[in-house]
């Protein structure tokens, strides 16, 4: 074979040619590694100033005709991605959502995208509306929806690689608000809560509401939802998964019919929705969160302190290169610098642990404020709650403990806790006192 370059000159028939050609590679070596420092540079420089480093926005958003770097909601798509996050707080997941879709003629990202006339690497589908499940999850977990910019979610190893990898989301550099959001904050965070907690149809086709919900009160477990196609309804029934797979010596048997279990969290529901309701300010203390001018306030005197704090550390700071060249000159005597500075030492210590422990008070207090708000807010939608639908059980409560059933006093009686969305477990005796009003 006999290698042949014009642009550079080299003939592999010409010896001298030949013997040049490693210093040319290394040459060309050198510029490549160079070319893409420099890229990356840039690349990290815009990133870091919160501009999108994506060449296209994703499904759902558009860029802004009159200012490319800005996006915009896409009203067509977005619909699309609102539906998707619904079904996905109804209790479908990425397979079942992409079949609806399908069944439902929805056409496909990479159709959407061409018909609005943007470029796509993805070769278009035979079946415009063959929707993928990878395609669907890919949409439920993108922050981006929420009205964030995402910056610094992959990298490439080296500029000789084309693999992509992906980088912790401790690495993420997340710029809040830079555009208008598609899906809630409180909708969003739900949908992730319910990801993890992924749930598979049994071998009958049926599913539950309260699969991946549900969970063993001693060992923490999941419950498993046992059914037949031979089973009634009131025969389906959760079991610890601990119990069924290591035996009743590790945990012992955690049982609950699926009626039981939701007229119960029902009937629960109802009385928290009443209780808060009507009792709104008393639920905020009761809660430890009070109310809102109080909160305010708190928080106005506290970030007082914080500023103060700050400013007396810096004073301190030039106090002590003042004393300290005091000392030097000789102005001052050493076992006087030393007092001084023994002192001044402290002070700085005792108002950097001031500092952590406002700024711990006041993330913390906010937090919590306004988690209580949201939680008042999702249950004024539903004041008139009727029946339990996967939506709502998905959109109020984070997790359901069941207990091992106490069968003493002649009778089967099993204790259920429900771990409310945003604030917890509630409990009993704090629901009693709202409704006789004890707390006001």
């Amino acid at each position: 074979m006999r290698f042949i370059a014009i642009n550079n000159g080299i003939d592999r028939a010409n010896q001298q040619d030949s013997d040049f050609t490693p210093f040319l590679n290394i040459i060309n070596e050198w510029y490549a590694k160079d070319t893409s420092k420099k890229i990356r540079a840039v690349m990290k420089s815009k990133g870091e100033a919160g501009e999108y480093l994506c060449t296209n926005p994703p499904y759902g958003y558009m860029k802004d005709p009159e200012n490319k770097k800005r996006w915009i909601v896409d009203e067509e798509a977005a619909e699309v991605v609102k539906r998707i996050f619904a079904l996905c707080l109804d209790g479908y997941g990425p397979s079942q959502i992409s079949r609806i879709l399908k069944e439902d003629k929805v056409i496909t990202p990479t159709i959407h995208f061409q018909q609005t006339g943007r470029a796509t690497r993805n070769a278009p589908p035979d079946n415009i509306f063959d929707w993928d499940n990878k395609t669907v999850a890919g949409i439920l977990e993108r922050p981006e929806y929420q009205g964030h910019t995402v910056n610094f979610k992959t990298y490439k190893q080296s500029y000789k690689s084309k693999k992509t990898c992906y980088n912790s989301e401790e690495k993420w550099f997340v710029f809040e608000n830079t555009h208008e959001a598609i899906i809630d904050a409180d909708t969003w965070a739900r949908v992730q809560e319910l990801r993890k907690n992924k749930r598979r149809p049994t071998r009958t086709g049926k599913t539950n509401m309260f699969s991946g919900i549900v969970r063993c009160a001693d060992c923490g477990e999941k419950l498993y939802y046992c059914t037949s196609r031979n089973f009634e309804a009131r025969q389906d029934h959760f079991v610890c998964s601990t119990s069924r797979l290591k035996g009743k010596e590790v945990c012992p048997t955690h049982f609950i019919r699926a009626v039981v279990l939701e007229q119960g969290v029902l009937a629960h529901l109802r009385l928290v929705i009443s209780c808060v309701a009507n009792h709104e300010e008393q639920f905020r203390k009761a809660m430890g969160a009070k109310q809102k001018a109080e909160v305010k306030r708190e928080l106005a005197a506290k970030r007082r302190q914080l500023t103060q704090a700050e400013r007396r550390i810096e004073e301190l700071d030039r106090l002590f290169k003042r004393i300290y060249e005091d000392n030097a000159n000789g102005k001052l005597s050493d076992s006087r610098f030393q007092m001084l500075s023994d002192d001044y030492e402290q002070e700085q210590k005792e108002l950097r642990e001031k500092l952590l422990r406002l700024n711990e008070e006041i993330t913390k207090q906010e937090e919590q404020a306004e988690n209580i708000d949201r939680f008042i807010g999702k249950v004024r939608k539903y004041l008139d709650l009727e029946e339990l639908t996967p939506t709502i059980l998905n959109d109020m409560v984070k997790a359901v403990y069941v207990h091992a059933p106490d069968k003493s006093k002649g009778y089967r009686e099993q204790q259920i806790d429900i771990s409310y969305d945003l604030v917890g477990i509630l409990p009993a005796s704090l629901l009693n006192e709202l409704q006789n009003g004890e707390t006001a």
